[in-house]
């Protein structure tokens, strides 16, 4: 379980309750409940009136990946990937269709079954890169979805503190109650600047991670298994998914390599 968003969301919380009430603020002076009702009741209506029923339908999904959600190490998918190729290259393809049923990602399966079945390298490349696609949509539209509420939600504040402005500015007759009555105008814009910088925001970023993490570890999978379709030796792809995954380090690596032996020169 990965609990980062959610720690981070609860720290961010808590040190803005705590520093309101070290200056002298209480709790209850927080919670009022018609600037929630204008806030998150408007910001929820705004959203969903722009988004898509399959984007609405993505939102348990979406914050079950921030949860829940494992995506397995770089380094481990270029393990798998060359020990699939030495034993397709020692006992040929028939071992991984024997085998494809332990294989846990299904899109990883999708690729090995398409090599299995014969189809060309052209194809095997394409349906991979289809379905790459279709996944970096479905995070796209679903990230979006968040960062439409982080934009709406202080924008409903800064109404919910108008709404409150007028109600004060219609019974200045009694200055007792203007005092509290701005302060209850003031809760909107604080909850819906807070609400879109420390809930809203954090979480569409973190979808964006997860679907970059994610796609990265799709795109080995591609690469892997176009070289072990290609016949290539463990070695190459084991170096060929390396390089892939570690492009700056390798780069100055080669670079050092370089500097090394224009000194011997």
């Amino acid at each position: 379980m990965d609990l980062i968003t959610l720690i981070g969301i609860t720290l961010a919380s808590a040190m803005l309750i705590l520093a309101f009430t070290m200056e002298g603020g209480h709790i209850g002076m927080l919670l009022k409940p018609t600037s929630i009702m204008i806030v998150f009741g408007g910001t929820i209506g705004a959203t969903l009136a722009g988004a898509s029923p399959d984007q609405i339908r993505s939102i348990p999904q979406s914050l079950k990946a921030i949860l829940f959600q494992k995506l397995p190490e770089k380094q481990e998918v270029i393990e798998q990937m060359v020990w699939l190729a030495e034993k397709a290259r020692r006992e040929g393809l028939l071992f991984l269709e024997n085998h494809l049923s332990e294989i846990p990602d299904p899109y990883l399966r999708k690729g090995l079954q398409l090599v299995i079945d014969g189809a060309e390298p052209e194809v095997v490349r394409s349906v991979m890169e289809n379905e790459m696609y279709a996944i970096e949509e479905r995070h796209r539209k679903s990230r979006e979805l968040f960062e439409a509420a982080g934009g709406y939600a202080p924008t409903m504040g800064i109404i919910g503190t108008v709404m409150g402005l007028i109600h004060v500015l219609a019974n200045l007759s009694n200055p007792e109650t203007l005092g509290p009555a701005i302060a209850v105008a003031f809760t909107a814009t604080l909850y819906g600047v807070a609400s879109a910088n420390v809930v809203f925001f954090p979480i569409g970023m973190r979808l964006k991670t997860i679907s970059e993490q994610e796609l990265m570890i799709k795109a080995l999978m591609l690469e892997g298994v176009i070289a072990l379709q290609a016949g290539n030796n463990p070695i190459i792809i084991r170096e060929r998914l390396n390089a892939f995954v570690r492009p700056k380090k390798n780069q100055g690596d080669r670079k050092g390599e370089k500097d090394v032996v224009a000194e011997k020169t």
